[in-house]
């Protein structure tokens, strides 16, 4: 499935109030926010290309991070309206793209997963978009200089839209056309519910906020500095082995990757999971993981190791601690894992709860020494840093 993404740039951010629009104000680690949310979808591996919307006189000297980067990136001169700005991108998105995600380039703090879970909602039901639901009671007024309530509506019908926003390339089309005859709207989810598509809700994030006035940028900047990785950690290794044989699904990074044998154990022998269950478990000293899910227990009997990693992660948690990031290598002759590591990153990633990039996965062969070199055992190690919570 080839995913594009537009990112909207293209907007002056009166409200703002700053000589520069607030996309380009460099107040997070000294980049903009365009900067960190295009490292975000480059960095994202369902993501294949991006294309983002600038304001006009930018398109032909764009900033140095939109020159040259690891996927295709394409730069559009932005619109008067939000939504001229994305037409102007859907007009030059690859010819393949079957989904297309939609993101304000002022909201850098979107995390990998909320990006995963919306395009799989998109992928499913046609359109979707993030949005969180409204936590305080919901006043309608009337009057614009003296207000007063004229009802109170139900919060648990209200929800406040953020980005990304994801479509299959023809509900976006045909919501594109309707905003050009016309109808002006602040979303692209709004035109896509004018021109009669259902659009699907998948639960924003707290910390996924908009850059509107210079009160936003200070908390995006608190957001940021609670985020960065503390300079000490305590770090924990793992190691796991399992031997191959017929008849037994190989799953690796909670994936199930085809091939002729599968680790044979008492759950579903993922050595990849269990080897970081290992690691993050020995860095606070809780023991391993045969301690917490004995292979003698019934309840683990089958059990989803990718299940058991997350219970492991709820025990560091438990202790005051978040993983920092972890590091893998998987000794297999058979099959080739390449193809399947980006997937196995990011269900990793989702069962740890940290971004993708704090992933690392490879996978090496034993040069046919010993039984994992003779292709009969599968074994992996792992590396572990956690940081307080």
């Amino acid at each position: 499935m080839f995913v594009s993404a537009i990112i909207a740039a293209g907007g002056r951010g009166q409200r703002f109030g700053a000589a520069v629009p607030k996309q380009f104000v460099a107040a997070i680690d000294g980049k903009s926010a365009l900067e960190c949310s295009v490292s975000l979808f480059l960095a994202h591996p369902q993501i294949d290309e991006l294309v983002v919307a600038l304001p006009a006189e930018l398109v032909a000297s764009p900033p140095p991070y939109l020159r040259a980067a690891p996927k295709p990136i394409r730069v559009v001169a932005g619109g008067a309206r939000r939504q001229d700005s994305v037409a102007n991108a859907f007009g030059v998105i690859n010819d393949a793209a079957e989904i297309v995600v939609i993101h304000d380039a002022a909201r850098p703090f979107a995390s990998p997963a909320l990006i995963s879970r919306t395009i799989a909602a998109a992928a499913e039901s046609g359109a979707a978009l993030a949005a969180m639901p409204a936590r305080d009671t919901v006043k309608r007024a009337t009057g614009q200089l003296t207000p007063f309530v004229s009802e109170t509506i139900p919060r648990e019908s209200v929800y406040l839209a953020q980005t990304p926003q994801v479509f299959t390339r023809r509900i976006l089309r045909e919501a594109l056309a309707l905003g050009e005859s016309g109808p002006e709207a602040t979303d692209e989810a709004a035109l896509a519910e004018r021109a009669g598509h259902p659009v699907r809700l998948v639960e924003g994030e707290s910390t996924n906020i908009k850059i509107t006035t210079p009160d936003d940028l200070a908390a995006m900047q608190a957001i940021a500095g609670q985020q960065r990785p503390a300079r000490t950690g305590r770090a924990g290794t793992g190691y796991d082995l399992h031997r191959l044989v017929p008849g037994r699904p190989l799953v690796l990074g909670g994936v199930t990757i085809p091939s002729e044998v599968g680790a044979l154990g008492h759950s579903d022998a993922d050595v990849v999971c269990h080897a970081v269950t290992d690691a993050i478990l020995g860095a606070i000293a809780l023991g391993d993981i045969g301690r917490h899910f004995p292979d003698n227990d019934p309840r683990w009997k089958d059990a989803s190791s990718i299940d058991l990693l997350r219970r492991a992660v709820a025990l560091v948690h438990g202790e005051g601690y978040q993983v920092g990031n972890v590091d893998v290598t998987v000794i297999l002759e058979r099959p080739k894992i390449r193809d399947y590591v980006d997937v196995m990153r990011q269900v990793v990633a989702d069962a740890l709860e940290i971004d993708v990039d704090r992933v690392s996965i490879k996978g090496k062969t034993n040069e046919g020494v010993d039984a994992v070199g003779r292709g009969e055992a599968i074994a992996a190690h792992a590396i572990a840093l956690l940081r307080r919570a």
